[in-house]
């Protein structure tokens, strides 16, 4: 049974173009709340935290919703069709009212652009294990996750060229490019995945999954033993305070570089090498982890995660080193991702994985939810030099946390595949 990679690269498509908004939104939207609309940052903090506060809800509502989904173009197409029109016809408009200042309509097409953007990102990640046979999956997530990684880089690299430090510059170029790049992927997939078909031809092979519907036999839930639930509260403790730590940085570094540092897009350097940097260190990560385990691994991207924060709070002008910590932090992340969810469902009794897995994505969307406020008050009512200190503290505690886990860890085997290191969960 091999992966058929062309297929597997289409259906990335979908992820693609999610990644390549989130990472203009995560960058450029509170850019343009705190100096085009004067929105101060704890309330640019609230809204910015308005897209996971959605996902909570959002998220499994659509991908049920389509599960149940029978039509011509497939379970998930419909919803991945009409979610990217409607969210580039929203995004269309965010320019437009940034240009005129009028932010009752920003509010509201940024409101209705990320309802929309929830209608089809669980149908789009649901593409992939439904049109790829189960023990393939591992290798077709390493394509989506890199897929992931190119659309976020596609979008850091516009911003470099497309945002300018002219007053008379607008989003237009940026937008359109997005949106542009939204809309080919899509229709790329569209003209090249049929899903219906390609449903049908797994399921006459038998790689196709039980439908929900069908009976299935699970094993009772269990109780964990008080020393594995005390090991799983600390582990999602930790869950939550490095998301706080790291989250606070990711949305909150376009508005730092601007009023620490005097820059515009040149703040998409470090992004940019930190993306890269943790693309190319899945393989060693995994290397690392099979030999001294995951909860080292992550206890080891944690130190250098508020090593490489601390270092860049002190400075107060931009210097080229900051590519050299960024490089470390995106080696750091990758060390956390890579492990902390596997430790999570290694500790779940057999047909409670899936409680386990909401659990996780609770803990660190909450986390995600949390942070852009809290951190956006302090940068508010203290000083943005509070950014950098503030994530160490989370670091610091995320560390303290990750001590006291006592089960969960294993030592993986070593990926078969060179490809497989790159199948992520978060």
């Amino acid at each position: 049974m091999k992966l058929n990679y062309k297929r597997t690269i289409l259906i990335g498509l979908a992820f693609m173009s999610i990644s390549a908004f989130w990472q203009m939104y995560d960058n450029e939207i509170s850019k343009m709340l705190k100096y085009t609309f004067g929105i101060q940052d704890t309330v640019t903090g609230v809204i910015m935290s308005l897209d996971n506060v959605l996902a909570l809800f959002l998220l499994p509502i659509f991908g049920t919703i389509s599960d149940r989904t029978k039509s011509k173009l497939g379970k998930r197409m419909p919803f991945i069709i009409i979610g990217t029109i409607l969210s580039v016809s929203f995004l269309m408009v965010l320019p437009y009212a940034e240009h005129t200042v009028n932010l009752p309509l920003f509010i509201g097409s940024l409101f209705i652009l990320l309802v929309s953007m929830g209608l089809y990102r669980s149908p789009a990640v649901a593409l992939m294990p439904d049109l790829t046979p189960k023990p393939l999956r591992s290798k077709a997530n390493a394509i989506i996750n890199l897929m992931g990684a190119v659309g976020g880089v596609f979008t850091l690299v516009m911003i470099n060229l497309l945002v300018s430090d002219d007053k008379g510059s607008t989003y237009y170029p940026l937008m359109t490019a997005i949106a542009i790049f939204m809309v080919v992927c899509i229709i790329i997939l569209v003209l090249t995945i049929n899903e219906n078909k390609l449903r049908a031809e797994l399921k006459a092979e038998d790689y196709e999954e039980p439908e929900a519907s069908a009976p299935v036999e699970k094993a009772p839930a269990q109780k964990l033993p008080k020393d594995v639930m005390r090991s799983l509260i600390f582990l999602l403790a930790s869950v939550a305070l490095w998301f706080i730590a790291y989250n606070a940085v990711t949305t909150a570094f376009s508005r730092y570089a601007k009023e620490v540092w005097g820059m515009d897009s040149g703040y998409t350097n470090c992004l940019l090498v930190a993306t890269v940097s943790a693309i190319i260190s899945y393989i060693p990560i995994g290397a690392i982890a099979s030999k001294i385990g995951r909860k080292k691994t992550i206890l080891i991207g944690i130190v250098l995660l508020g090593i490489c924060f601390f270092a860049a709070g002190l400075f107060s002008t931009y210097s080229n080193a900051m590519i050299i910590f960024f490089c470390i932090i995106g080696f750091a992340w990758a060390a956390i991702g890579v492990n902390s969810y596997p430790m999570v469902v290694e500790m779940a009794n057999v047909g409670d994985v899936g409680k386990y897995t909401g659990l996780y994505y609770t803990f660190s969307m909450s986390a995600q939810v949390i942070t852009p406020i809290l951190s956006g008050w302090l940068l508010e009512h203290v000083s943005y030099r509070t950014l950098f200190p503030y994530s160490v503290v989370f670091c610091i505690l995320a560390f303290i946390t990750m001590t006291q886990v006592r089960h969960g860890d294993s030592r993986p085997e070593q990926k078969k595949d060179m490809l497989e290191n790159f199948d992520i969960d978060d």
